[in-house]
């Protein structure tokens, strides 16, 4: 355990009384660090082994947490017409032309306490939140959402309206873990600690939560979480949006089904060559 992470659970434990009245001045520069480093891309909220297994990293979360504590609410607004008011220890992260980002102009938002790698595009407006880790060559476009300590990899697509969840509590949840090479179809939303592995391509539309089994037509499996795995989608795989029967009961009288993801297929030369298309737009 390193000296920074003593002291952010140190921090984190106190009563927030105690912690405000006896404590904010040593919180707080523990804190600033803490929040560099995470800016910095060398602490964060989830990690892979050389196994492919991810861990999540509680006390990072710890820290985003006692941030929201230890910050008052400030005025944030950039005219009498644009009004904004947060925390004081959460303002938006600086970004400079050195960075390598490519920021559009447009509305977009970056909370501090985000990593955004080089060559990372985002599109307006879109929003990344604090704890998030956004890898090289990644493309965030309009109306996307990285949620808290969502993690993504190298050279993904999350594409317009796609949303990848959140999480700070509980602080040993997993975040929602997007690895290299993903690419995230417009209107897709990916929650509550699901894995999507390297090289998936989510069609428009699919929709990933803990509760949603992903039937594999390929492979004739079927994916859920349970409770000690998340949700895992296999590295390669082609999934859309699909529906399965309802065989029991009045709603199989009525004809109806419920929604459910499907693996159609494992990515081959045809898809990707439609995804090389997507590196003339970076």
């Amino acid at each position: 355990m390193t000296e920074l992470q003593q002291q952010i659970d140190h921090f984190f434990s106190l009563p927030v009384d105690q912690l405000l009245s006896d404590h904010k001045p040593a919180a707080l520069a523990a804190f600033t660090e803490f929040k560099a480093a995470l800016n910095r891309g060398e602490v964060r909220a989830a990690s892979r082994d050389d196994s492919g297994n991810w861990t999540v990293h509680t006390w990072v979360k710890r820290g985003i947490l006692l941030g929201f504590r230890l910050g008052g609410i400030v005025d944030c607004s950039i005219n009498d017409n644009f009004r904004f008011f947060d925390k004081e220890t959460y303002p938006l992260k600086a970004i400079g032309v050195n960075d390598g980002v490519r920021v559009v102009p447009g509305g977009s938002s970056v909370r501090d306490g985000a990593y955004l790698g080089k060559g990372v595009t985002i599109m307006p407006p879109a929003y990344i939140n604090v704890g998030a880790f956004v890898d090289d060559g990644t493309m965030v476009d309009s109306h996307a959402l990285i949620g808290s300590c969502a993690q993504v990899g190298k050279r993904c697509h999350v594409s317009a309206a796609a949303q990848i969840g959140g999480v700070l509590e509980p602080v040993g949840a997993l975040p929602v873990i997007i690895e290299d090479e993903v690419l995230v179809g417009g209107n897709c939303g990916v929650y509550e600690g699901t894995i999507v592995r390297e090289k998936v391509i989510l069609a428009s539309g699919v929709i990933l939560t803990g509760g949603t089994p992903v039937y594999d037509a390929v492979r004739g499996e079927v994916y859920r979480r349970t409770e000690d795995k998340p949700l895992e989608i296999p590295a390669g795989a082609v999934v859309v949006a699909g529906s399965r029967a309802i065989n029991v009961g009045p709603a199989k009288d009525w004809g109806l089904s419920v929604y459910t993801p499907i693996i159609i297929k494992y990515r081959d030369e045809k898809t990707e060559a439609s995804v090389q298309l997507e590196d003339f737009l970076r």
